[in-house]
């Protein structure tokens, strides 16, 4: 059992960087440089690790929907999920732009008083973990199914709720690595670039275009390959390239 739920972890960290859906870990990191100019370090880092966990909620959330509703007629429904890539894809993109225009995101505060402002509510990173789970399901549902649904329906409904909580865990723990460093590492950026702080939105805006394009151009790719066309492609391949590097430290860090 130890070593089932050890790999179910490692296959959660390996999901948040999957062929599909790896380029939107960028963009969910550049919401946490956006917002107040100098929040405290505790502050930063709760932040971090709120939206983080609101993020891997919505992400598990639809692996688990699928792995015990939807699977059943998973071929049915993959079909249309390149749709939903592109279109996503294309919101990120445009969100973009709209910093790049010198726009802001709408922002809220958590709680009363005059805590930080935060560029997303929770509900709101909820809704893009499941985006980010829709967009990464061709390429990551099958792990999960072989573990932790196979386990659920042979009746061993404690060991598949086991590992699916290893599963969100490990996808938990990677994202939330990665936001607690950007979180603590945003203090000194901000503080750096004080008087260029206009500018950090309108960076962050060009990093959700390239981004966004790029999951769309990633949609588009899979529908074309459905359709039988040749899946050579120069862009998806140098992707690909980086996807394999962030996956082989991923793999170099767990058992």
């Amino acid at each position: 059992m130890t070593e089932t739920l050890t790999l179910a972890l490692a296959a959660g960290m390996l999901a948040a960087v999957n062929p599909c859906g790896f380029a939107l870990l960028p963009a969910y990191l550049s919401v946490l440089v956006l917002g107040d100019d100098s929040p405290s370090t505790g502050r930063a880092v709760g932040r971090a690790l709120a939206l983080t966990g609101a993020m891997t909620l919505g992400f598990v959330a639809v692996f688990g929907l699928f792995g015990l509703v939807v699977s059943p007629v998973a071929s049915e429904v993959q079909r249309y999920l390149p749709w939903f890539t592109v279109g996503f894809g294309l919101l990120v993109a445009v969100a973009g732009g709209w910093l790049l225009a010198g726009r802001e995101l709408p922002q809220v505060r958590l709680g009363r008083g005059s805590g930080a402002p935060v560029t997303r509510t929770l509900p709101a990173m909820v809704g893009f973990g499941a985006s980010y789970a829709a967009a990464s399901l061709t390429c990551s549902i099958a792990p999960f199914l072989a573990l932790v649904v196979t386990a659920l329906r042979a009746g061993s409904v404690a060991e598949g709720v086991a590992l699916y909580l290893a599963y969100a865990a490990g996808m938990g723990l990677l994202v939330g690595v990665a936001a607690v460093a950007v979180a603590l590492a945003r203090r000194g950026l901000v503080t750096g670039l004080r008087r260029a702080g206009r500018w950090v939105p309108r960076v962050a805006g060009l990093l959700l275009v390239v981004v966004g394009g790029y999951v769309a151009w990633y949609g588009a790719w899979e529908l074309r390959v459905l359709g039988g066309a040749d899946p050579a492609d120069p862009v998806i391949e140098a992707a690909a390239r980086v996807q394999r590097t962030l996956a082989d430290w991923v793999a170099a860090l767990t058992p």
